[in-house]
């Protein structure tokens, strides 16, 4: 087995289980060296918690990225995630064009909207900068939101496959060469995940679950991340990636108190048994 070298790109928050604190620990245990470049340090996540402190590295970055390229330190892949402003998206462009090997791929999850609405602190400006950083992934990994703002589409939350269809369309527009669509649900109880390539489509169902999560998507990606890089093919890291956090939400559910995150670390074992 190849041993390969991941960076990703996202903010720690150091209690809540989302960003930097999923990433690392899921895509190291599919047997993956996991590299990180924090771009901001808070104490929780900003999702019912107040009172947070928030520390802001993106003048770190170029920095960072200068020692690396003196070391001579490539990867084989960069996975972005929550990316706090257009500076910080400028810098990632930078990263994915000097850092990366020549077969790198560049996995980019536009975290940056749900349930139809930006994230607080997010603009018009900053959807047009990550438009631009969507054109130079490989793999883009939106939640039906984040491709919506994307695209330049209305969001809808009942819509058939024609609909889905032109958002995928518009996605691979703008540059992506392989989408990975998430939250896709055709029938009441059911959700799923779109895996598109220009002029393949292939969707995955599953049950939808009655109890959510806050960072599901940051487990999701981190998953689909540690299988593509473990040699799966797109379809069934996306698979992979979704049974993972069905698993998550279930382990999840058994504690009422626990409402901050997604209980991933008991179930680990179950994602590298499907990955091995």
């Amino acid at each position: 087995m190849s041993y390969n070298k991941v960076l990703t790109i996202q903010d720690i928050s150091c209690v809540g289980q989302c960003s930097l604190t999923v990433a690392l620990p899921v895509i190291s245990a599919c047997g993956i060296e996991t590299c990180v470049l924090p771009s901001a340090v808070l104490s929780t996540h900003t999702a019912g918690f107040s009172g947070y402190t928030f520390r802001d590295l993106t003048e770190d970055m170029p920095a960072i990225k200068e020692h690396w390229i003196k070391e001579n330190i490539k990867f084989d892949a960069i996975y972005t995630g929550y990316l706090g402003s257009t500076k910080q998206i400028e810098y990632v462009a930078d990263i994915f064009a000097s850092a990366g090997k020549e077969s790198c791929l560049n996995i980019v999850d536009p975290a940056m909207a749900d349930n139809g609405k930006l994230y607080p602190g997010f603009d018009n400006e900053f959807v047009c900068a990550m438009k631009g950083l969507c054109a130079k992934a490989d793999y883009l990994v939106p939640n039906i939101t984040e491709a919506c703002f994307l695209c330049d589409i209305e969001y809808k939350t009942e819509y058939d496959r024609a609909y889905i269809n032109e958002i995928l369309e518009k996605l691979t527009e703008l540059g992506a060469k392989n989408v990975i669509l998430t939250g896709i649900s055709y029938e009441a109880g059911k959700t799923g995940v779109v895996v598109y390539k220009k002029g393949d489509y292939q969707y995955y169902e599953h049950d939808l679950l009655p109890n959510s999560c806050h960072g599901t998507g940051d487990i999701y990606a981190s998953a689909f991340v540690g299988a593509l890089v473990r040699g799966k093919g797109a379809y069934e890291s996306a698979k992979i990636a979704a049974d993972y956090v069905l698993e998550c939400i279930k382990a999840t559910a058994e504690e009422e108190n626990h409402w901050y995150g997604a209980k991933f670390e008991p179930v680990l074992y179950k994602l590298i048994e499907m990955i091995q």
